[in-house]
Parts: C-alpha cells; sequence; structure tokens
C-alpha cells in the first residue's frame, strides 16, 4: 500500500495532521495551565470574600475553604493594604513564584513545558488580578501536583482528539486523492499500455477526458506524441516497402546500365566527330548512373558511404554539371552561369559533390520551367574564414512555405509540385559526410540561394 500514489498520500496526511496538531498543542496546554491558575486564583477570592463578610468564622470552616480552593493561604490587596485572609501551615517552601498579570506568550509556554516534564511535587506562589476589579492583586500559594496531572490528562485528551481527526482527514483525503487522481492517472496508464500493443493502430490514440487541468494538459501532450508517432511509423512502413521497391529497381536498372556500358566501348571507337565528343560525357553519365544504383541499398540503411577525399577541380565539375542540365532543359531561356575561378579546388569525393551540385542546379531549372519562364541559373565558389563557399542560385519563384519548412527531409514534399524531397535530404547528408553544411540562405519571389559550406 506504501508503494501507491493514495497510500502515501494517506500517511503524509496522518503525519502533516499530528504535526500540526502538536504546533497547536503547546500553546494550548500553556492556555490550560493558565486558566487552570486562574480558576485557583477566583476560588481563593471567593473564599477570602467569604471571611472578610464575616470575620467569626471558625477554624474548621476557614480550612475547609482553603481546601475548596486547594491553596495553603490568600493574600488580598486593597486599597494599598496587603492582608492575609486566610492561611494553613506550609508543607515545604516555596520553589517559585508566577505572575500572570503581565505574563506574554512564551513565559506562560516556557512555564507550562517545564512543569510538564518536571515530576516533582512543588508548592508555588501564584499573582493574579482580582475578578471584578475586587482589589489590587490577590496572590495565593499551592502545590503542583494536581496542576501537573491536569495538565498531563488534559493533553492527552488533545492528542486522541488528533488522532481521531487526523485518521477522519486522511481517510476523506485517500478517497478524494483515489476519486480524483489514482483513478484518472490509471485510466491514462491503461490507455498508454493499450496503445503500446498496437501503436499503428489510430483508434488506441488516448482521447482526453480528465477534469483536472494539470492532467488533462498531460493527456493532450500524450495524444499529440501518439498522433505524431502513428504517423512516423506509417511512414517508416511506407519508406520500407518503397527501400525495398527501390532495391529490385535498382539491381535490375544496374544490369541494364552495365550493358549500356559495354556498347559505349563501340561508340567511343566511331570516326564521327560529334560522336568522339559526345562518348566520354556518356560514359561517365552512365558510370556515376551504376554507382548511384549501387550505393541505393546504403541510403536505404540511413547512411551514404564515406566519401573518398580527393583534390577537386570545381570548375571543371561545375561544367560537367551545365552540360548535362543543357541535354536536358526545355526549350525556354533558361541561362547556365558559371563564376568559379579558374583552379579553384575543394576536398571532396568529386562524385558525391556531383551529386549535390547537380541536385541543386537541377532543382533551379525545374523550377523555372515550372514557372515556365526565363531565368539564369548561377554557381559560384569562394573562401571565407576556414570555409570554401559554393553557392548555387536561381531567379525562380522561389520555393513554397511547405518546402521551406521540411526542406532537408525526406518524402515531407520537394520543392516543386509533385517532388519528393529526397534530393535536398541526400545532398544534405553527403555535405554533412564531409564534414560540411547545406544552408538555405533566401528564398522569395526573386529567386532562391543554396550555400555549400566545406572545410578548408
Amino acid at each position: 500500500m506504501l508503494n501507491t500514489l493514495s497510500g502515501r498520500f494517506l500517511v503524509l496526511t496522518v503525519i502533516f495532521v499530528m504535526l500540526a496538531e502538536i504546533l497547536i498543542f503547546v500553546p494550548s496546554i500553556a492556555r490550560f495551565r493558565e486558566d487552570y491558575l486562574l480558576s485557583r486564583l477566583e476560588r481563593a477570592q471567593i473564599a477570602s470574600l467569604v471571611l472578610l463578610a464575616d470575620d467569626m468564622i471558625d477554624t474548621d470552616l476557614e480550612e475547609e475553604l482553603l481546601r475548596n480552593a486547594e491553596v495553603f493561604n490568600v493574600v488580598l490587596r486593597r486599597d494599598e493594604a496587603r492582608q492575609l485572609i486566610l492561611s494553613s501551615p506550609m508543607p515545604r517552601p516555596i520553589h517559585a513564584t508566577y505572575d500572570l498579570r503581565e505574563a506574554s506568550a512564551f513565559v506562560l509556554i516556557r512555564d507550562a513545558m517545564a512543569r510538564l516534564f518536571d515530576t516533582e511535587d512543588r508548592v508555588i506562589r501564584v499573582i493574579g488580578n482580582p475578578v471584578r476589579e475586587a482589589g489590587l492583586l490577590i496572590e495565593v500559594s499551592m502545590v503542583t501536583d494536581g496542576l501537573r496531572t491536569a495538565m498531563i490528562d488534559y493533553g492527552l485528551r488533545i492528542l486522541l482528539m488528533s488522532a481521531v481527526i487526523s485518521a477522519f482527514t486522511a481517510v476523506l483525503l485517500f478517497l478524494a486523492v483515489r476519486m480524483l487522481l489514482v483513478r484518472p492517472i490509471k485510466r491514462v496508464v491503461g490507455d498508454i499500455q493499450a496503445y503500446a500493443a498496437n501503436p499503428e493502430d489510430a483508434n488506441r490514440i488516448i482521447q482526453p477526458s480528465a477534469s483536472v487541468s494539470e492532467l488533462r494538459e498531460a493527456e493532450e501532450a500524450l495524444q499529440s506524441l501518439e498522433t505524431q508517432l502513428t504517423s512516423a511509423l506509417r511512414q517508416k512502413d511506407r519508406l520500407a516497402q518503397l527501400g525495398s521497391a527501390v532495391a529490385k529497381v535498382s539491381h535490375d536498372l544496374r544490369n541494364i546500365l552495365t550493358t549500356a556500358q559495354l556498347f559505349t566501348d563501340r561508340i567511343e571507337m566511331s570516326e564521327d566527330p560529334a560522336v568522339k565528343r559526345m562518348a566520354p560525357k556518356l560514359v561517365n553519365s552512365i558510370s556515376r548512373a551504376v554507382k548511384l544504383c549501387e550505393t541505393t541499398l546504403t541510403f536505404g540503411k540511413a547512411e551514404e558511404p564515406a566519401p573518398k577525399l580527393g583534390e577537386v577541380n570545381l570548375k571543371e565539375l561545375v561544367e560537367d554539371v551545365f552540360e548535362a542540365e543543357q541535354l536536358t532543359r526545355s526549350d525556354g531561356e533558361i541561362i547556365f552561369i558559371d563564376t568559379v575561378p579558374q583552379g579553384f579546388t575543394v576536398r571532396a569525393d568529386s562524385e558525391q559533390l556531383y551529386r549535390v551540385i547537380s541536385n541543386l542546379v537541377r532543382n533551379a531549372r525545374q523550377a523555372l520551367e515550372s514557372a515556365r519562364q526565363s531565368g539564369e541559373v548561377r554557381v559560384a565558389a569562394q573562401e571565407a574564414d576556414k570555409m570554401l563557399e559554393i553557392s548555387v542560385s536561381d531567379t525562380g519563384p522561389g520555393l513554397p512555405e511547405k518546402a521551406r519548412k521540411h526542406l532537408f527531409e525526406a518524402f515531407h514534399g520537394g520543392a516543386r509540385k509533385g517532388g519528393s524531397g529526397l534530393g535536398l535530404a541526400i545532398a544534405s547528408e553527403l555535405i554533412r559526410g564531409h564534414g560540411g553544411e547545406l544552408l538555405l540562405e533566401r528564398s522569395d519571389e526573386n529567386g532562391t540561394s543554396f550555400t555549400i559550406r566545406l572545410p578548408r
């Protein structure tokens, strides 16, 4: 039971209520002592008034008055005159004197605690104000045994009452906690367990119903989390199926490209100048396609092969990209501008860097073609601090809002209608493999600009 929330709450409630009662007990017992002593003063005053009314009272009646007042003697000061009204033999000397007329709360509590823990019977003198202003002061002598006994009896009754109140309060709070917190929490736990058994089932997503605002906020946060997780699991399943299909296509396509690669050997032997000029480009394109097919399964495992770094002439690589894009562009007037300085080299994997720049240039060209407008695609490079920056920009219509939100996430929508967004995801991953980063510098109605930052 102590391992449950309601059980621990029950125990803590009992402890805290008892502590509160103890804090109340201390001033209560001090007040009880004060009332006890004041009652003895009042009884002594009544006895003294009887004697003042008839000074012919015999000794036996005087002793009876003192016994009823539970005191040994009574001193009453009236009109500045101090009179010993009643007296009897003292069993022992007076131990202490307590003046109740102007005693502070601290003094009353201190004297009460001292009396409670002092087991020896003592004779004390008590001074107070007479009732109804019947004099200037009244003073009595009395033993403390009866006072301590009454204080202990009162304290036990207070503690017993505190225990009953604590238990009753704890039970009520226990039931309230079970109803308001424990049951809703158990229901949430049950919903979580049911969802965990089949997280792809949208019907098992929790529906917030708690009346407690904090618990309802937790349910709403859990609902959002489960909704996103279910969507991610479904997408993961689709990606797994897509990966399987791509692997099969890649395998067969690689065989087809290998056969085409064999035919290019014969094409290179042609005497036609145009064929001789285009043959190397065709061979390089087919070789890149074969390597891309071979690395498809590696990307499906969420990783690209480590780059094989070497010195790459960036201007020659950009020219190769532009030549390939010029062969596939439509009739629209799209100008490819290469402003990379002559001899500008970067330390990178030439195949992977080609894929990155080719992806960016192709996206820029397709954006212009989709908008049915002329424009330019520009590639530039410069040194900045300890990095090399390669920029690919266009004068197209800019990226849509959805594409900017999920720019480098595969299958979250591409930069153009019908695109998958896979190209930018691959490009970003390849650049990260080089220790660099791919950034979107700007995208508005005046065009889009990407920057590739690579270490020197």
